[in-house]
């Protein structure tokens, strides 16, 4: 049955759980205050009765206890299956935009958590906007609610015997930076993960950024309106004229200029592999991600107020406009003259107050960490996985990451199917010590093969796929087939 949390029970769990209660030191030391953001000043709101009302039973699924209220300044969702296994799953929603209602949904392998007898809850956060910190704190606090909330509610629950966190795209960055070993250390609720499954997720933190900064200035030098200064102060007033510079039909087809530009987005997002060009123009779902990459153009740096100063780095990006490694003559030029976006050293510093504003996801972990990466996904792009591969390999912690590649040809666009493959996977690792299976990630000429991805990708579409889902692995099917 679902219940909503009373406003007693609210302040119960907020009090007690998300502040803490009995057991401090009088006289620890004051932290100190940092600076204020612009994201410190906005305003949020949950609609809690609305919450409630959307948390129906699932259809065919196992009876379970659904409760949904708020926890400090965010909302959330816990769903016990009757035949509860003794297991916890935090699932970490993705970017909600900026606007001011905060929402929650369940994850999208709901069924099989509930079938399999586990449990699972998942906050709003208590901020929009790209709120990495918030993500991580608020979900953090409500794994640390779980057992209070089914209390409060009538259901005598112990603590978990495993808790695991699996998230998409913004998610996929929260559920990453929970299994950081800075996380464990600086947040200010610590929970400590037993595996963790980010999906499509922003495993390169800032890396992203930097990205789309080198897409923007690669663009403008392009078509001859270079950058010269950081923000692009007039990108609304040039945005037209670059887009009529580098494609005839934005972004269907390119001009000559737009070839080149599409060379360049190639290899700053993973090099030559299967999907990238459908992702990138060949398909109906170009435009919207294509659209949201581009919206990200003519900022500051500041990743809309959640930092206070510009954290992107073009220094070290290089733009190249073919497969070859080796930069050509025009190559060498344009990497000199483009100009380079230098970032604010301290723009991202660790806090006083706890978790960095844009916490990191640098592979220190000690618990499996299995991810997904669909391979035609230019918003947030492959090249995360290879970053945060890389970092694996640099601090010794390669053998707690497993990483799939996924023909999917748009953000996110994974079948149920590939997700419940992935979790099962990550827990059978974490409970019997057998790591399982991946891809290789950064050998060119492994995913430049036209098979790439093919062993993980699974486009048995169930009850739970989306209409847009399907649509997209129907397309993908089609226009890039694996053959044997």
């Amino acid at each position: 049955m679902h219940r909503a949390v009373s406003k007693a029970a609210m302040f119960v769990v907020a009090g007690a759980l998300l502040y803490g209660c009995g057991g401090g030191n009088d006289n620890a030391p004051a932290v100190q205050p940092e600076e204020t953001r612009p994201q410190d000043a906005r305003t949020f709101t949950i609609d809690a009765a609305a919450v409630a009302q959307k948390f129906t039973p699932l259809a065919g699924a196992p009876a379970a206890d659904r409760w949904s209220g708020v926890l400090g300044k965010a909302g959330y969702m816990v769903e016990v299956p009757a035949a509860w296994n003794g297991k916890l799953v935090m699932y970490a929603h993705g970017y909600a935009g900026t606007g001011t209602a905060l929402d929650v949904n369940p994850p999208s392998i709901r069924r099989h958590l509930l079938e399999a007898g586990y449990a699972w809850a998942a906050s709003s956060y208590s901020t929009n906007y790209y709120d990495v910190r918030a993500g991580v704190e608020d979900t953090n606090a409500l794994a640390q609610a779980f057992t209070e909330i089914a209390k409060v509610n009538g259901r005598a629950l112990a603590a978990p015997t495993r808790v695991y966190i699996i998230g998409h795209s913004m998610g996929g960055h929260v559920s990453a930076a929970a299994v950081e070993a800075e996380t464990l250390q600086t947040a200010n609720h610590k929970v400590a993960y037993h595996g963790a499954v980010p999906m499509c997720g922003v495993v390169g933190d800032t890396e992203l950024f930097n990205y789309f900064g080198g897409y923007q200035t690669a663009a403008q030098q392009l078509a001859g309106v270079p950058a010269t200064s950081w923000p692009v102060s007039n990108w609304a007033q040039i945005v037209s004229t670059v887009q009529a510079a580098l494609f005839t039909i934005y972004p269907a087809t390119n001009t000559g200029q737009g070839e080149k530009l599409r060379q360049i987005v190639k290899n700053l997002t993973g090099g030559e592999r299967p999907m990238f060009a459908i992702g990138f123009s060949g398909s109906p779902a170009s435009k919207s991600v294509q659209d949201a990459v581009w919206s990200t153009f003519g900022e500051d740096g500041t990743v809309n107020g959640v930092l206070t100063q510009n954290v992107v780095d073009t220094t070290g990006l290089t733009f190249q406009m073919d497969d070859d490694a080796a930069l050509n003559a025009e190559e060498q030029v344009f990497n000199t003259t483009i100009f380079r976006v230098k970032p604010v050293p301290d723009a991202n510093r660790l806090r006083r107050d706890g978790l960095r504003w844009i916490p990191k996801t640098a592979a220190q972990v000690s618990v499996p960490v299995l991810t997904l990466h669909t391979l035609g996904d230019i918003y947030v792009p492959f090249s995360m996985e290879q970053i945060y591969k890389r970092r694996a390999d640099a601090n010794g912690t390669a053998r707690w990451l497993v990483q799939r590649a996924i023909r999917g040809i748009s953000h996110c666009d994974f079948t149920v199917a590939e997700q419940v493959r992935a979790f099962d996977d990550m827990v059978a690792w974490e409970q019997a010590g057998t790591r399982p299976d991946g891809d290789d990630v950064l050998t060119p000429s492994v995913v430049a093969n036209s098979n790439y991805g093919c062993r993980f990708t699974d486009n048995t579409f169930g009850v739970d796929d989306t209409a847009s889902t399907k649509a997209l692995r129907q397309g993908a099917m089609t226009a890039a087939p694996c053959t044997p």
